[in-house]
């Protein structure tokens, strides 16, 4: 398809040449895509020079917000010293040991272990693997059953979006591969129905204990969620269920596995997501915040029981990429952890601008378009509705929080909208000057979302 003549020289190449992730190709070779051209802080510039509060980060990533020279000059630095080696042959680098001798130290328990990857999606696909081999090796191979949640996202290659939930994946590629299966989701407000959140969180607990009994728990190797399911629409599940899962977990001996991609690295007020919740992984996925987006890396973190199987019984480990542990990534991780140590900026999460941001974000549910507002940390949503006491949703599933999206943009705002709800990320730098604006934004796109409905009269 040609591209339209009203695109600009670089939307032009970009619809002749560029396939985009999760769009349609044909539309957006029509339209054009939004060129982005630098960033500082929590804000973006567009090549129109339209600066936008990016209250995303990117794509859940930019923890530090843009523009950290220290970041750039990390890479700088090690891409001097020494570009690149691989991990295989029994090599490494010392900034691929340093990060790995760090994850240990700040993750929780005994997750002391990194095999690390390019990607979250390239861990899900570690985790895949490393599981069923950790089983095989210890003579139970028919222990390869990985449980998953419904409208779960761990990725898009084959193994992660397996692992994933979503059915509109599902229709591409031939997926789910075999002996992966999923459980319900605890998203309270659209499945709750009159249940009390506690009533509500333990019973979608128990769908695991269920799901695992019909299994037969010789079978199950293990069972892989998010600690607030990001990509669905931020589901913070109630209190009561994680607690539940854990003990199910281990009273059939299943690994859990908690992905962490989103929820890592300070998103939710701690380190890590699964602490936010009291749980004990035995194995978690990283990604995003590792490197505050500003080079691809991610990994797969075991604890000790897992990594002394690997090690002592598992022989050569036939699993890893080319990039590895790669040193300039790794170097950028360090310092990446470091200013988030050295700054506070986890701990603001949790005591100042974190809440400060919840206060005002919490405060959205008495506009009329919103049924529910639920945020952890610097992570929220907003679900927009067409009736607050019914709980009901709009019938064409996302067409309000696209349009809700676009007049956020229009006013200077990047929110992400997933079906009809609006999503939160912000980098973990902000203000509370800024804090200020994105709340500001938010409340004018509402209102002007629900004028274009017709829930509000103009002016």
């Amino acid at each position: 398809m040609m591209p339209t003549s009203n695109l600009s020289p670089p939307q032009q190449l970009d619809a002749a040449h560029h396939i985009h992730p999760f769009s349609d190709t044909a539309e957006i070779a029509q339209t054009g895509p939004r060129v982005l051209t630098r960033g500082e802080g929590v804000y973006v510039w567009d090549a129109q020079g339209n600066k936008l509060l990016d209250a995303f980060a990117g794509l859940w990533c930019v923890t530090l917000g843009y523009g950290r020279s220290e970041l750039v000059r990390a890479a700088a630095e090690q891409m001097q010293q020494l570009p690149y080696y691989n991990s295989f042959s029994q090599c490494t680098t010392e900034p691929t040991i340093r990060l790995a001798a760090k994850l240990a130290e700040l993750a929780p328990g005994d997750l002391n272990h990194t095999l690390f990857t390019n990607s979250g999606s390239e861990a899900a696909d570690t985790i895949v693997r490393m599981v069923r081999h950790f089983w095989a090796v210890q003579g139970q191979p028919q222990r390869n059953v990985i449980i998953g949640r419904h409208n779960g996202y761990h990725g898009s290659t084959i193994g992660a979006a397996s692992l994933g939930g979503m059915k509109g994946m599902y229709a591409q590629g031939g997926l789910p591969i075999p002996n992966i299966t999923h459980i319900a989701q605890p998203y309270w407000f659209g499945e709750g129905g009159k249940k009390t959140p506690e009533e509500f969180g333990r019973q979608r607990a128990a769908l695991l204990e269920k799901k695992i009994l019909k299994l037969g728990p010789e079978r199950v190797a293990a069972f892989v969620a998010e600690p607030i399911q990001g990509a669905a629409g931020v589901f913070i599940p109630p209190d009561s269920y994680w607690p539940d899962v854990q003990q199910i977990c281990r009273l059939y001996d299943v690994l859990l596995v908690v992905d962490e991609v989103v929820c890592g690295f300070g998103r939710t007020g701690h380190w890590f997501g699964s602490q936010h919740f009291g749980v004990q992984p035995d194995i978690i996925s990283i990604a995003t915040g590792l490197t505050s987006g500003y080079i691809p890396m991610g990994g797969v973190m075991f604890n000790e029981r897992i990594a002394s199987v690997l090690k002592h019984q598992g022989g050569e480990l036939a699993q890893g990429y080319s990039y590895s542990g790669h040193p300039v990534c790794a170097a950028v991780a360090l310092e990446n952890l470091r200013i988030l140590h050295d700054e506070n900026i986890v701990d603001a999460v949790a005591n100042d601008t974190g809440p400060y941001l919840a206060e005002g974000w919490m405060a959205l549910a008495d506009h009329p378009l919103v049924g529910e507002a639920r945020i952890v940390g610097m992570l929220g949503a907003l679900e927009l509705v067409p009736n607050k006491p019914k709980r009901t949703f709009f019938d064409d599933h996302g067409r309000v929080g696209e349009l809700c999206r676009s007049i956020a943009l229009r006013n200077g705002l990047i929110l992400r909208s997933t079906a009809d709800a609006m999503l939160l990320s912000p980098p973990l730098t902000i203000s509370r000057s800024e804090i200020d604006e994105l709340l500001e934004k938010t409340r004018r796109s509402l209102d002007e979302t629900a004028v274009e409905l017709g829930i509000l009269r103009r002016g």
